[in-house]
């Protein structure tokens, strides 16, 4: 999903089985060449930007293609799932084309609701420019379910004017990452060092990667949990050091999310916070405005980049539509270059093109410890459809605020946590 509205494994292993039963409607059998496409977006807070975008996009289809309409509705992020689902079952009620979150990907596809697009992705001229990971986010047992519109990924935002204070520069290491909140803490107690939230997970995710551990391995046509491994462990620890009265105390971080740690660092509450290039304009509006600077998180090693969650956005044909091509070309108008580079005009989304997001950056060059971090490598949730029942149930939540409040150790919450996450892994074979 798109992030502030909203651990892993390899890239390469993305591909990994999700099968993909019938839905009542089954694939289309017609290919209508004219008539009315239908098309689901999701509602941003500050919509009309992207609204006047998408126009643009449609009327240089509909102008391509006589005789064809194109009616695009917004529906809102929250409920999308009740939507999309009821969508896959009843043809009749569904959109041809929808804006769907990149977690959401390998569920859908088990869902039997998005159409393989794989032959005119590998066709298609922009696509041969897409980040290799946006590319993993639409692919599913190594066939393509859609085109990334977006990808977002966070790094660490700083108080320059605090650290100018204090003497300290922006940390290059986990260590000095750790080290350097505390002594913001103790310094400015009215500060937190580093904003930190036990209902974080794409803040902490980063410490687990960055100490060679991983959400889960691959299991045959499955996943197996890891995040119980001794390498992970060590990035949960980590991670949970840091709540505490001498950087964010539990008793008001434990049950921070992102959002949460963003606001709080953009008040000026704060001297760090892990956000994303999309938490740039909350962060210019709120009280630092001017006094703070954007590195990438670094990892273990010094000078090294932690890997980040890549999350985004992506377009998809449904399974079911009787205007198939016209909707891939209709993803394609949607998804491509041209009209991505304009969201990132309009709305500061990241574009998955290398190139236009080089582009992007010669424009803002606020988006160069995110383009860098991801130059660093990201990473992505396992390609499972039991990824779902993993996020809603809020196991890794649990598991870091199980940590925090002392309830259990860092090996009792890892081995809960592993536990849901194989059940919900075997129950989605």
């Amino acid at each position: 999903m798109k992030l502030p509205a909203r651990i892993a494994v390899p890239i390469a292993l993305l591909t990994l089985a999700a099968c993909a039963p019938q839905t009542s409607g089954g694939t289309a059998t017609t290919d209508d060449k004219s008539g009315t496409l239908r098309v689901w977006l999701f509602q941003e807070v500050d919509n009309k930007p992207k609204e006047k975008v998408v126009e643009q996009a449609v009327a240089a289809f509909e102008q391509r293609h006589a005789g064809t309409k194109v009616e695009v509705e917004y529906i809102p992020v929250d409920t999308r799932a009740q939507r999309v689902k009821a969508a896959f079952n009843d043809p009749k009620s569904a959109p041809d084309l929808i804006e769907y979150g990149n977690t959401d990907t390998a569920g859908y596809v088990k869902d039997g609701g998005l159409a393989d697009v794989t032959a005119e992705f590998g066709a298609w001229d922009d696509a041969k420019d897409t980040d290799p990971t946006a590319r993993a986010s639409v692919t599913v047992d190594g066939k393509v379910y859609g085109a990334p519109l977006f990808v977002g990924v966070r790094a660490l935002y700083y108080r320059t004017d605090v650290f100018k204070e204090l003497g300290l520069t922006a940390p290059k290491s986990q260590d000095e990452l750790i080290a350097t909140a505390k002594k913001v803490r103790k310094a400015k107690p009215e500060l937190y060092g580093l904003a930190v939230g036990g209902a974080y997970t794409y803040g902490a995710m980063p410490f687990i990667w960055a100490h060679g551990g991983e959400l889960a391995t691959v299991e045959g046509t499955s996943y197996k949990a890891a995040v119980n491994s001794a390498a992970a462990r060590k990035g949960i620890a980590a991670y949970t050091s840091l709540f505490g009265d001498d950087n964010c105390p539990a008793a008001k971080c434990a049950q921070m999310g992102g959002n949460a740690t963003v606001t709080a660092f953009a008040s000026g509450k704060a001297a760090m916070a892990i956000g994303g290039d999309f938490s740039h304009a909350a962060v210019e509006a709120g009280a630092v405005k001017g006094k703070y600077a954007v590195v990438p998180l670094p990892g273990t090693a010094p000078g090294s980049i932690a890997p980040a969650f890549a999350g985004g956005n992506n377009l998809g044909v449904l399974r079911n539509t009787s205007h198939r091509s016209l909707a891939v070309d209709l993803m394609k108008q949607l998804a491509g270059k041209d009209t991505q580079g304009r969201l990132f005009d309009a709305m500061g989304f990241l574009p998955t093109y290398t190139d236009v997001r080089q582009q992007a950056a010669r424009k803002q060059p606020f988006v160069k410890p995110f383009i860098d971090t991801l130059g660093a490598g990201a990473k992505f949730v396992p390609a499972s459809p039991g990824w779902g029942q993993i996020d809603a149930s809020l196991v890794l939540p649990t598991m870091f605020q199980e940590v925090v409040s002392g309830r259990k150790d860092v090996n009792a919450a890892s081995d809960a946590a592993a536990g849901k996450m194989d059940a919900a892994f075997a129950a989605a074979r």
